[in-house]
């Protein structure tokens, strides 16, 4: 039952993260990926700034939101020059 929370939560926050980004949308399993991902580097990351989005289910998933945007942020960064310089 953990399994499904967690491949839920990551999946909206995944999404959530992808929308408020505006990047291109990475598909279920890509924002189930990015936002499980993003939910370690988002608690990590507002930990380190003594932030709190709040408990339970949506805090989780803001939190997870936030981490996600920082890695779509970086993907973004690492991807789109690798295309532009020849």
């Amino acid at each position: 039952m953990e399994l499904l929370a967690i491949l839920l939560i990551g999946g909206a926050a995944g999404w959530l993260g992808s929308v408020i980004f505006k990047g291109s949308g990475m598909g279920l399993l890509g924002n189930i990926v990015i936002g499980i991902i993003g939910s370690v580097v988002g608690y990590w990351l507002l930990g380190k700034l003594h932030i709190s989005l709040g408990s339970g289910v949506v805090g989780a998933i803001l939190t997870g939101a936030v981490g996600a945007i920082v890695i779509l942020f970086l993907l973004n960064l690492i991807f789109k020059g690798k295309g532009s310089g020849v």
